[in-house]
C-alpha cells in the first residue's frame, strides 16, 4: 500500500494555521481565568466586607433585644397596675416595646439577607476558584503544545514528505508529550499555585496577628512568609529551566550543560561526570538547543531507566562535534523494540537534522554508550 506524497509547504500551512487556531484558543482560555481571578479578588473583599457587617448587626441586634425586654417588662408593669399610670405613661410605654420590636424585626432581616449574601459569595468563590485552576491547567497545556507545533513538529515537516509516516510521527510526538505536559500542570499546581494560595491565607492572618497580638508577632509571621515567597520563587525558576534553560541563549551549550550535570547529580545522587575539549565556541542557536535536548534525553534515559549509578558526557569541538554519553547501566538490545523508544527516534531525528549520525552500543547488563558526530562547517556557515 502507497501513500501520496504531500507538499511539505501544504504541511507547514496546514501548522501555521493550527498554531493561529490554538493561539487563539490560549488567549481566550488566559483571559477567562484572569477575569475570573478579578472577579474572585473583587468577591473575596466584598466577603471580607459583609462579614464584617454581620458582626455589626449582631452586635445591634443583641443591644436591641436587651432594650426590647426591658421595654417589654415595662410595659407588663404598666398595664399589670393600670390604674397606678396616667395615660401618658401608658402609651409610652406601649410606644416604647412597639418601637424596640420594630427595630429588632428590621435589624433580624439586615442580619438574615446579608448572611445569604455571604453563602452565595462563599458558593461563588469556590467555583470561580476551581474555574481559575482549571484556565490555568490549560494554558500550560496549551503552551506546552504550542512549543511542539512551533519546534519539533515543525522541523519534522520539512524532512518527513511521506503523509502516513508524518502522520504516525506527529501522533507520536503528541502521545509521548501527555505525561509531561501532566508533569508541568502537577508541579506548578502542586508547587508554586499552592504556596501562593498559602501566601494569600498567611497575609489575612498576618492581619489579624497584628490586631491581636502586636507587632513583634506580626514581624515573625512576615520572615516566614518571605521564606515562603522565596522558596515559590524558586520553583518557578527550576519549572521554567527544565522547559528552556536560558543560560542557554546568554552562555552557550559548555556552561548549560555543566550547570545541568551539576544540579542533577545533586538532585538524584547519580555521579555524573561532564568533559569539553577541544576548541569551544558558540554554535547556532537552533544546534546547540538540538545537541542540549540530545544530551538531556540520553542523560535522563540512564537514570531513569538504566538504573545507572555513574555517567560520562564528553563533547569534543573539532571539525567535527562529537558527543559521548556513556552508563554503567543494566543496557539493552538495540535490535529490540522498545515500548519507550520515542526519546531514542527524536534523538535520531534531530541527528538527521543536522547531518549527523548517531551510533548505540549497549549489552543487557553491560551499560550503554551513545556516540553522535555532528559537522560543524556547514551549520556554522549557515548561521
Amino acid at each position: 500500500m502507497t501513500t501520496k506524497s504531500i507538499d511539505p509547504k501544504s504541511i507547514d500551512t496546514i501548522l501555521d494555521k493550527t498554531i493561529q487556531t490554538v493561539s487563539e484558543s490560549k488567549e481566550q482560555i488566559f483571559e477567562i481565568g484572569e477575569q475570573s481571578r478579578e472577579e474572585f479578588e473583587k468577591l473575596t473583599r466584598e466577603l471580607k466586607d459583609i462579614k464584617e457587617r454581620v458582626l455589626e448587626i449582631i452586635q445591634q441586634e443583641d443591644a436591641l433585644d436587651t432594650k426590647s425586654r426591658l421595654a417589654r417588662s415595662r410595659l407588663a408593669e404598666v398595664s399589670k397596675h393600670f390604674n397606678k399610670y396616667g395615660e401618658k405613661e401608658i402609651k409610652q410605654a406601649y410606644e416604647s416595646a412597639s418601637q424596640f420590636q420594630v427595630e429588632l424585626i428590621s435589624v433580624r432581616q439586615k442580619e438574615a439577607t446579608l448572611r445569604e449574601r455571604r453563602d452565595d459569595i462563599e458558593r461563588r468563590l469556590v467555583n470561580l476558584s476551581k474555574t481559575v485552576e482549571r484556565a490555568d491547567r490549560l494554558v500550560n497545556q496549551i503552551s506546552v503544545v504550542l512549543n511542539y507545533l512551533d519546534g519539533d513538529l515543525r522541523q519534522v515537516g520539512e524532512y518527513i514528505k511521506d503523509a502516513k509516516e508524518k502522520q504516525e510521527f506527529g501522533l507520536q510526538i503528541i502521545e509521548a508529550q501527555e505525561d509531561e505536559r501532566a508533569r508541568v500542570s502537577r508541579e506548578i499546581h502542586d508547587g508554586p499555585a499552592q504556596m501562593l494560595a498559602n501566601v494569600l491565607l498567611r497575609s489575612e492572618l498576618i492581619e489579624k496577628i497584628y490586631v491581636q497580638k502586636g507587632v513583634d508577632e506580626a514581624h515573625r509571621e512576615l520572615k516566614d512568609l518571605r521564606k515562603m515567597v522565596k522558596y515559590a520563587l524558586t520553583e518557578v525558576r527550576r519549572i521554567i529551566y527544565d522547559l528552556r534553560p536560558m543560560a542557554l541563549d546568554d552562555l552557550g551549550l559548555t556552561p548549560t550543560l555543566e550547570k545541568y550535570v551539576k544540579t542533577l547529580t545533586e538532585s538524584t545522587g547519580i555521579q555524573i561526570g561532564f568533559k569539553s575539549i577541544g576548541n569551544e565556541r558558540r554554535l547556532p542557536s537552533k544546534m546547540e538547543v538540538a545537541v542540549y535536548r540530545m544530551i538531556q534525553e540520553s542523560v535522563q534515559n540512564a537514570c531513569k531507566h538504566a538504573k545507572a549509578s555513574e555517567i560520562q558526557v564528553k563533547v569534543e569541538f573539532q571539525d567535527t562535534l562529537t558527543i559521548l554519553i556513556r552508563d554503567n547501566g543494566v543496557g539493552f538490545d538495540p535490535n529490540k523494540a522498545r515500548e519507550q523508544s520515542f526519546g531514542i527516534i527524536g534523538m535520531k531525528e534531530r541527528v538527521d537534522i543536522l547531518d549527523g549520525n548517531m551510533n548505540i552500543e549497549s549489552k543487557e547488563g553491560r551499560g550503554t554508550l551513545i556516540l553522535i558526530q555532528i559537522p560543524l562547517n556547514k551549520q556554522e556557515a549557515g548561521r
